[in-house]
C-alpha cells in the first residue's frame, strides 16, 4: 500500500487506506494529521475550499478547532503507531449549525472486520471496536478582527459553507455542552473522575510561546501545538515525581481532550496548572487534568484532560518514595 486510496461512502463521509509515515506518528504529529483529514473531509462534505475560505467581506476564514478528543484500543491509541503501520480510516461530517462543524474519525488496523458504508456515531459513542482509535472534532469558523492580532477572533462562516444535506448528531453526545461547561469551569473535571483519587500535590510550569514551532501558516497558534504543549508540561510533572522518561514514552493513552478557547501572539507566556488523579482499582492508570493561561492577563486559552495507563508506574514511585518495590 502506498499512499492513500479515498473512496465516499456517502455525501457526508470519507474513507481511506492509508500508509503510516514518519510524519504522522510521534509527539503531536498525529493530531495534526487527523486535523488535516477533518479539514479534508469537511471540504469534499460541504463543497467549500477549506485551506483558501474567504468571509463575504473578503477577510480569510479559518475552520479552527474547538473541541478536540481522541480515545485509543487496545492495538490503536496515539502514541502507538509505527512506520509502515497500514490502517483504514473513515471520517464522516455532521451539521453543526451554520457556522460549526462535527467530524468523526475510527482509524482501525487494516484487515480488520469492519462494516461497510458511513461512520455510525452510535459505534464512536456507545459501542466502540475494542482494535481502534476514534477522534472527535468540533471545529468553528474564525477570522481575525484586527489584522496584526490573534486576540478578539469572531465567529464567521463563508458563504459558500454548505451543511443543511448533512446528518444531524445524537443530541445525547454533544461536544458543544461539553466543551462549554470545560470552558466555564476551567476543567473538563470539577470532581476526581469515578474511580480515580486525587495524587499528589498540583503542578505548574511556564511555556514561552515558540514562533519557529508553534505558529501555522496563517500566524496562528497551530491546534497541534496545543497537545505538544500539554504533553511537555506533563513530561515535567513527570520527571519531578522522578520517573524517567522511557515510561512517558511507553504510557498508552486512554482518552485525550483538549477545548480551545483562545490564541495568542508571538511573544506570549503560557502557564500550565496540573491537577493529577490516580486510578482507584487499575494500578498505572491516571489522569491528568491541565489549565493552560496566558501568563500576563490570566485569560484562559486551553484545558486538557488525558488519561493514560502504565504497566509499572506504581512500582516506579514506590522506588522513588523510598518504599519497596510491588
Amino acid at each position: 500500500m502506498t499512499g492513500q486510496r479515498v473512496r465516499r461512502p456517502d455525501a457526508s463521509s470519507l474513507s481511506r487506506d492509508v500508509l503510516v509515515s514518519p510524519g504522522m506518528c510521534g509527539g503531536s504529529l498525529l493530531f495534526g494529521r487527523i486535523g488535516d483529514w477533518t479539514w479534508e473531509a469537511v471540504a469534499a462534505a460541504c463543497g467549500t475550499n477549506v485551506h483558501a475560505a474567504r468571509t463575504a467581506d473578503g477577510r480569510a476564514a479559518y475552520l479552527s478547532f474547538y473541541y478536540y478528543r481522541v480515545r485509543g484500543g487496545r492495538t490503536l491509541h496515539p502514541h502507538g503507531l509505527a512506520f509502515g503501520d497500514e490502517l483504514r480510516v473513515d471520517s464522516r461530517v455532521f451539521q453543526y449549525g451554520g457556522q460549526s462543524a462535527l467530524t468523526l474519525h475510527r482509524l482501525a488496523p487494516a484487515g480488520l472486520d469492519l462494516p461497510d458504508g458511513p461512520l455510525d456515531p452510535a459505534e464512536v459513542y456507545e459501542r466502540p471496536h475494542p482494535d481502534c482509535l476514534y477522534a472527535e472534532n468540533f471545529n468553528r469558523w474564525i477570522s481575525r478582527s484586527h489584522p496584526a492580532s490573534n486576540q478578539g477572533l469572531t465567529q464567521t462562516a463563508p458563504p459558500e459553507f454548505a451543511h443543511r444535506h448533512l446528518p444531524r448528531p445524537p443530541n445525547a453526545h454533544s461536544p458543544r455542552s461539553v466543551v462549554g461547561r470545560a470552558r466555564e469551569a476551567g476543567t473538563f473535571h470539577t470532581a476526581p473522575p469515578p474511580g480515580f483519587a486525587p495524587a499528589g500535590p498540583d503542578f505548574a510550569c511556564a511555556h514561552e510561546l515558540d514562533v519557529v514551532r508553534d505558529l501555522n501558516g496563517a500566524g496562528l497558534m497551530y491546534f497541534a501545538s496545543y497537545f505538544a504543549v500539554f504533553d511537555t508540561a506533563l513530561l515535567r510533572l513527570w520527571r519531578s515525581l522522578g520517573r524517567d522518561d522511557g515510561l512517558f514514552l511507553g504510557r498508552r493513552v486512554l482518552d485525550e481532550r483538549i477545548g480551545f478557547f483562545g490564541n495568542a501572539d508571538p511573544g506570549a507566556v503560557f502557564r500550565i496548572e496540573v491537577r493529577r488523579w490516580r486510578g482507584t482499582d487499575r494500578p498505572g492508570a491516571e489522569i491528568a487534568d491541565m489549565a493552560l493561561r496566558d501568563d500576563a492577563s490570566g485569560r484562559l486559552l486551553a484545558v486538557a484532560s488525558i488519561e493514560t495507563e502504565v504497566d509499572d508506574v506504581d512500582r516506579t514511585d514506590a522506588v522513588n518514595e523510598g518504599e519497596s518495590p510491588r
